[in-house]
């Protein structure tokens, strides 16, 4: 044997080791595959789901269950939101608690009251002390230091339980208009007809007939097409689309031929669930998901004027008005404050209560009280903020589109008390005026 043959010469025990190490081996090896693969099913598994989530369309409009409210008691101290940038800018908040003070003021007020565990007074107490409070020059990290301590935080339980809420926008349009009709002005605004029947608590019932019955109003198009409403004339304006965004946004001030402005503001409505027509413009490619809103629809209406009442008549709530004076006022007939006064479903919101919006738009909201609501806010994942009045309102409101968090601070109970640091100053309201 020469030297190469003997230097891998193998005995049989040998051998019988070399089985069974590369047995050993093998199973090693596909003990080690099999973990990989599993693992990499497992992540292919959870992918799904991912992608499963983020392709789900929330229902921001899901409605809760009868008798359930909008919001839950935060008890994990850890999930309760840090207030400190919003504390830095408190411009308007003033404002707007004393508007929601003078609204608590009036009897009429307490009929919405207890929401839940808090009570009229309790709500009222809540607002006093958010007001000293707001006054009192505090830093920003003191302020925050104060609502953790001595307020209990709330938070919506939002479209999917999880408390994802969609914040839009609104406002105050300005448009051109004229007392009577003219060959430019000819779409009218109008006031709430005299055969409108409501119950005691504003609720409408429907139409008023001739035989004393009560039937229910007609929706837009009938109203639009029978002419129902001819010696109801409130105003008129040269824009068909221009009626219906007022319509949409619940006040617009109006500039008259001579210069002169006057608002005009909800009055009533004919007792219809407002629809959006949205979902119609995107359906049939009008529009894209993408780009739809309220700077898209004017421009698309202005190059397509003869299909203003095919999509508007796709909602069937029509809204009255009535002549204003002074600034915009809210559902709760107080004025409101251009990023102070959030809109919601006030059946599951507390009216006029202090809020704090956790979402990211191009201009920070914070602090803000729900002092509103709107055809279109009807479940617990909607919110609108008021942006203000004129174009540039209308712009950020139009573009407005975000999911975020709802929060309401209230008063923990006995927190109230009066000690060394406890700011005296009490709001300057109007005396109140019955609603």
């Amino acid at each position: 044997m020469d030297g190469f043959t003997t230097k891998f010469l193998l005995t049989d025990n040998d051998l019988l080791f070399y089985v069974f190490f590369m047995k050993t081996k093998i199973i090693f090896v596909c003990f080690i595959l099999v973990i990989v693969l599993g693992a990499l099913a497992g992540c292919q598994k959870r992918g799904a789901v991912i992608t499963d989530i983020q392709e789900f369309e929330k229902d921001y409009s899901r409605q809760l269950p009868p008798g359930e409210l909008a919001l839950r008691k935060i008890t994990d101290p850890r999930q309760i939101p840090d207030y400190t940038k919003a504390c830095s800018d408190l411009d308007g908040l003033k404002d707007a608690i004393a508007r929601s003070l003078n609204y608590m003021s009036k009897p009429s007020s307490q009929k919405f009251y207890p929401y839940g565990e808090i009570t009229h007074e309790h709500a009222v107490k809540s607002l006093q002390e958010l007001y000293k409070l707001v006054s009192a020059n505090m830093t920003p990290q003191q302020m925050n230091s104060v609502l953790h301590e001595k307020f209990d935080t709330y938070v919506s339980v939002g479209c999917d339980d999880q408390g994802t809420v969609l914040y839009t926008g609104y406002y105050t349009p300005i448009f051109n208009g004229s007392p009577v009709r003219t060959a430019r002005f000819k779409y009218p605004l109008y006031k709430a007809p005299a055969d409108l029947v409501k119950d005691s608590e504003g609720n409408i019932l429907g139409r008023k007939t001739a035989d004393n019955q009560i039937r229910q109003y007609p929706g837009r198009k009938e109203i639009e097409e029978s002419n129902l409403l001819a010696g109801s004339e409130l105003v008129w304006l040269e824009d068909a689309f221009e009626v219906y965004i007022v319509h949409v946004q619940g006040s617009a001030k109006i500039r008259m031929p001579d210069g002169r402005i006057e608002a005009v503001g909800y009055s009533a409505h004919n007792g219809w669930e407002y629809k959006s027509i949205r979902t119609k413009m995107t359906a049939d490619g009008k529009l894209t998901e993408k780009n739809i809103n309220m700077k898209s629809m004017i421009a698309y209406f202005k190059a397509h004027p003869d299909e203003v009442d095919v999509y508007v008549n796709e909602n069937p709530r029509f809204i009255f008005f009535r002549t204003e004076t002074g600034d915009p006022r809210g559902s709760l007939n107080e004025s409101v404050t251009p990023f102070r006064t959030i809109a919601t479903d006030k059946s599951i919101y507390p009216r006029a209560m202090f809020a704090f919006a956790a979402v990211d738009l191009e201009k920070p909201v914070g602090f803000a009280l729900d002092q509103d609501t709107g055809g279109a806010i009807r479940a617990a994942g909607r919110c609108d903020v008021y942006m203000g009045i004129g174009e540039k309102a209308g712009e950020q409101a139009g573009k407005t589109y975000r999911e975020g968090k709802l929060y309401y601070l209230f008063l923990k109970p006995g927190s109230d008390e009066p000690d060394s640091g406890d700011v005296k100053q009490q709001p300057e309201t109007n005396k109140a005026v019955e609603q």
